[in-house]
C-alpha cells in the first residue's frame, strides 16, 4: 500500500490502548478509506463487516452471518432485530481484544436510524467497559460529520477519535508512477489529483497521451463516465451540480458568476454548492490573510480529475466520441499547459506546506494560500501566486509559479516585488520563483544578487 502512515499509526495505536476506542473514519469515495481497513486487519483478527445498499433486513442477514461466523457459531438463523445482534456481540467479548469493523455505516443508519441509538446503549451500558474497538467507516461525509459525529447524534460525546482520509498530495502521487520524469508525474497529479483509484488507472508504462486515450476517452473506460456516475449516486437533481461544476471548472467561480453561468437564481446556486462542500468536491477561498466572511470569496474545485473532466470532457463529448479516444487525446494534450497553471499553483502551495512542515522556509507560516485585491503602489487590482505569513505579519514569504514553456522573464520577477509593496506592515520579505522552464539569465544574476530562491520542477520533488 502507497501511502497512509499515520492512518496506520493512529489505529495500530489505539488498537494497543487495552481499553475501548471509538474511531469514526469518513471521505469522499474512491480515497482509499476500505484499502486503510483492509491492510489494518491483515495484522489483527477482525470482524468486517461493509453495508451494501440493500433493505434493513438484508444487511441484518448479513451482519448476522458476519458475527457468527466470527464467534465460531456457523448455522445459526438471522437475528431478529440490530438489538439482538449488537447484545450477542456483547455476550461473546472476552479479556482478548475485540475490533468490529463496520465499513459504510451510512447504508445501515440511513434507513434504520434507530441504529444509531442501539449503538450508543451497547456502548454506555457494556462495551464501554470491555476490551472493544470499535470503527465505523463512511463515504458521505456529511451523513458521519453530522449524523455520526454531530451533537445531536446518540453517538455524541462516546467516539475517543475521528479519521478524514483525504486524498494525496502531489508528493505522495508521484509514488505510483516511478518511471516518470518529473513532468509527467506533474502532469498525471494535475489530470488524475490525488485519489488513489484514479492513479490507479494510469500506468507509466505509457504516455501522458496515451493513458488520456485508454483510461479516460475510450468507451468503457473506468474514469469515462467517473464523475457523472458518482453524482448520479449520491444526488438529487444531478444536472444542477453538473452545470455548477462546469461553470466552476472553466474559472466562473464567483456565486454571482455561477448564477449568471447556469441561468439560476442566486439562493438556488448557494444551496447547491453547500451540498457540494460537505462532499468535499469544491472549495471555499478567500484571499489569504483574510476572514471566512470575506466578500471576496471564491469557490474552485478540489478534485483534479473533476476540474479536467468537466474542463474538458462533459461539454465536448458528443464531439470527442466522433473524433475517437486518440484524436480526443492529441486535442487535449494542444490546451493541457493552459489547464495546468492554477494546478501547478496548488502544487506549489503543496510545496510550501510541506516544506514549512520541515521546518525549511524562513518562518513558520501561520496562513498560506493565495492573494487578490487592491494594491496601493498602483492603484488597481493585483494578486500574488502564494503568500504565506507569519502570526503577527512580520515576516512573508512571497512566490510566483510559472508553468509556461519558456524560462521565467524579468517582468515577471518585478511583478512580484511591486505585488508585494500592498503589504507594508510586513517588515521581513521573502521572495520565492518557481518555474517549470527555468529563468531568463537576467532573473538569474539579480536572484543572486538578492538572495531570492529559484527553484525548478526537480526542487518540488525533493524528498
Amino acid at each position: 500500500m502507497i501511502g497512509r502512515k499515520e492512518e496506520m499509526a493512529q489505529l495500530e495505536e489505539q488498537c494497543a490502548s487495552g481499553k475501548f476506542e471509538f474511531t469514526v473514519m469518513y471521505g469522499r469515495r474512491r480515497v482509499g478509506k476500505t484499502t486503510i481497513l483492509q491492510e489494518f486487519s491483515v495484522a489483527h483478527n477482525v470482524i468486517f463487516y461493509s453495508a451494501q445498499e440493500k433493505n434493513d433486513s438484508m444487511n441484518l442477514q448479513d451482519f448476522s452471518k458476519t458475527i457468527q461466523t466470527y464467534f465460531d457459531q456457523d448455522g445459526l438463523s438471522s437475528f431478529l432485530s440490530w438489538k439482538d445482534a449488537l447484545e450477542y456481540i456483547s455476550s461473546r467479548l472476552k479479556a482478548e481484544r475485540t475490533i468490529l469493523i463496520i465499513d459504510e455505516f451510512p447504508f445501515l443508519a440511513g434507513p434504520n436510524p434507530s441504529i444509531k441509538s442501539l449503538f450508543q446503549h451497547e456502548i454506555d451500558h457494556v462495551w464501554k467497559n470491555k476490551n472493544l474497538f470499535l470503527i465505523l467507516c463512511g463515504s458521505s461525509v456529511s451523513f458521519m460529520v453530522n449524523e455520526i459525529m454531530g451533537y445531536k447524534s446518540p453517538l455524541y460525546g462516546r467516539i475517543t477519535s475521528s479519521m478524514e482520509v483525504k486524498p494525496f498530495d502531489y508528493l505522495e502521487s508521484a509514488d505510483f508512477f516511478p518511471a516518470y520524469t518529473y513532468e509527467d508525474k506533474l502532469l498525471a497529479y494535475g489530470i488524475l489529483g490525488g485519489i488513489p483509484r484514479y492513479l490507479c488507472a494510469f500506468s507509466d508504462r505509457y504516455s501522458i497521451k496515451k493513458n488520456i486515450e485508454k483510461a479516460i476517452m475510450s468507451n468503457g473506460a473506468f474514469l469515462y463516465d467517473e464523475p457523472q456516475m458518482l453524482l448520479k449516486s449520491e444526488l438529487r437533481e444531478p444536472g444542477v451540480y453538473n452545470s455548477i461544476l462546469e461553470a466552476i471548472a472553466r474559472g466562473r467561480n464567483r456565486i454571482s458568476e455561477i448564477s449568471d453561468t447556469i441561468h439560476e437564481e442566486k439562493s438556488k446556486c448557494v444551496k447547491y454548492i453547500s451540498a457540494l462542500l460537505a462532499m468535499r468536491l469544491i472549495e471555499k477561498k478567500v484571499p489569504c490573510g483574510e476572514g471566512e466572511s470575506s466578500r471576496k470569496t471564491i469557490y474552485s474545485l478540489t478534485d483534479n480529475f473533476y476540474r479536467f473532466w468537466y474542463h474538458y470532457i462533459f461539454a465536448n463529448k458528443s464531439y470527442y466520441e466522433i473524433v475517437g479516444p486518440n484524436a480526443a487525446a492529441a486535442d487535449i494534450m494542444k490546451d493541457i499547459s493552459d489547464f495546468m497553471g492554477p494546478v501547478f499553483e496548488d502544487i506549489c502551495k503543496q510545496y510550501l506546506i510541506i516544506a514549512a512542515k520541515r521546518r525549511e522556509l524562513p518562518f513558520v507560516p501561520a496562513v498560506i494560500g493565495r492573494w487578490w485585491g487592491n494594491n496601493p503602489e498602483i492603484k488597481a487590482q493585483d494578486d500574488i501566486d502564494i503568500l504565506a505569513l507569519d502570526k503577527n505579519r512580520d515576516n512573508g514569504l512571497f512566490c510566483e509559479c510559472k508553468y509556461t514553456n519558456r524560462p521565467m522573464p524579468m517582468e515577471e520577477y518585478e511583478d512580484l516585488i511591486t505585488a508585494a509593496k500592498a503589504f507594508p506592515e510586513v517588515a521581513n520579505k521573502y521572495f520565492l520563483f518557481i518555474s517549470r522552464s527555468g529563468y531568463t539569465e537576467p532573473v538569474q544574476k539579480r536572484a543572486a544578487q538578492d538572495g531570492t530562491a529559484l527553484l525548478s520542477l526537480k526542487d518540488l520533488y525533493k524528498k
